[in-house]
């Protein structure tokens, strides 16, 4: 009896693993500013798809750079005067030049899209701007990749509790509310809570409350939130 148990849990597995490389790979794009360049994967975000998808069915591709705007990732963007910023998309095209390899030669069964930036627009007072940017950015990922609008996933970290009064950074709520407002917009949109990401000892183990960037364990449980945004998204 015990060698039929066995013999039927590898058999499971094994029809599981030969649909989802059959069904193709999910790929998942993770970028942003500096809460996305402190963020891990491999910490949490990767175990967490891989046991959910299977190791062989996952591709993971992050690129972060701290304190930027998302300009230099949608490249449509203008400033309130109509005016094109000298650095447009520079950092979506470093993005992309690990993504394409990453995916040569490989059938995807999904996409997503995993977005954790907003600190410097909202410094800038470019708040207004941030909606229309969201939802250009997702809609420049489709055309490049080649995949339907419809069926590329977009998890947006929301900005956290940091200056919700926007004394430091005149837009932080603004920003906070569009990205909201775009996810919710859109069935195959989501945005993660990290209010509670910022107190505890951050990874040089001073202690911080209430803080710009996250704690070590806040990190950890961004990741974890993150792929349990995208596999809802892909499993719906």
């Amino acid at each position: 009896m015990k060698c039929i148990i066995l013999f039927t849990v590898f058999l499971t597995s094994f029809f599981s693993l030969c649909f989802a490389v059959e069904e193709g790979k999910h790929l998942f794009i993770l970028s942003g500013q500096s809460n996305m360049q402190g963020h891990r994967p491999d910490e949490a975000f990767v175990p967490t798809v891989k046991k959910a998808f299977g190791a062989e069915s996952v591709i993971v591709v992050q690129d972060a750079l701290g304190g930027q705007p998302i300009h230099r990732w949608w490249k449509k963007w203008v400033d309130p005067q109509g005016n094109k910023p000298a650095q447009s998309g520079d950092l979506y095209n470093r993005l992309m030049s690990k993504v394409m390899p990453a995916i040569k030669g490989e059938k995807l069964g999904s996409i997503s899209f995993v977005w954790m930036q907003g600190e410097r627009d909202a410094k800038m007072g470019w708040g207004k701007l941030y909606g229309e940017a969201l939802i250009g950015l997702h809609s420049q990922f489709a055309i490049d990749l080649k995949w339907k609008k419809k069926d590329l996933g977009f998890v947006i970290g929301r900005l956290s509790d940091f200056d919700l009064k926007n004394k430091k950074y005149r837009h932080w709520s603004m920003v906070r509310e569009a990205q909201v407002q775009v996810a919710n917009a859109n069935p195959v949109f989501a945005w993660v809570d990290t209010d509670d990401l910022n107190d505890g000892l951050n990874r040089k183990g001073k202690e911080i409350k209430n803080d710009l960037h996250y704690s070590a364990e806040g990190y950890k449980i961004l990741g974890k939130r993150f792929a349990e945004a995208c596999i809802r998204l892909i499993k719906e």
